[in-house]
């Protein structure tokens, strides 16, 4: 295990943590862990992963000025999408995953100055993508839904993370399940509480 990737997974762990329990630090705290993962995924050939933390890094620094806002008028509520915004966006997000995963079969033959290797489960990676992507905006609106993505991305993420022998994350992403379920159950109810 690399540095980097001990301390990308300590911070990225406390932000998950922090996210759990509705505290604006997360958001800060994620930025340190998304420039250590970019380090780190590129140096394993996730290419996928490593584009990702580009996003993160863009909607980190959203979520941080949207979860601050001093307007109270405008403080973010959790609660869900409305049920044909919930199915547009699995749609969407399936179909990009698709058209991402073909391009990243073949990133390294577009682009081989950067990605001078064959990309590791390229469709598999980018559906874990998309959906973090699709999760991560999610969450800075505050929407429910977004737990159930980051279940799913944290189920897949356990294997995939495993046969590419980066076990710490592949352990981290067991814990970041269990973190998700519970995060799930607290904004549920505090949604509950506020409506």
């Amino acid at each position: 295990m690399s540095y980097i990737e001990l301390l990308g997974t300590v911070f990225y762990l406390w932000s998950t943590w922090l996210i759990s329990q509705r505290k604006i630090l997360t958001w800060p705290v994620g930025i340190v862990s998304v420039l250590l993962y970019m380090a780190l995924f590129y140096q394993i050939r996730l290419y996928s992963d490593f584009l990702e933390q580009i996003y993160y890094l863009v909607v980190s620094v959203y979520g941080w000025w949207r979860w601050s806002t001093p307007d109270s008028s405008k403080v973010l509520q959790i609660r869900y999408s409305p049920p044909r915004k919930i199915v547009l966006i699995a749609a969407i997000t399936v179909a990009i995953s698709f058209a991402t995963g073909g391009l990243m079969s073949q990133i390294h033959l577009l682009i081989p100055a950067i990605f001078p290797e064959k990309a590791s489960f390229p469709y598999l990676d980018a559906l874990t993508t998309i959906m973090s992507f699709t999760a991560m905006w999610l969450m800075a609106q505050k929407r429910i839904e977004s737990w159930y993505y980051w279940i799913i991305v944290d189920v897949i993420g356990i294997w995939l993370y495993y046969v590419k022998e980066v076990k710490f994350i592949a352990f981290l992403y067991v814990i970041l399940l269990i973190i998700a379920i519970n995060g799930s159950i607290s904004w549920l109810k505090t949604a509950k509480i506020v409506h």
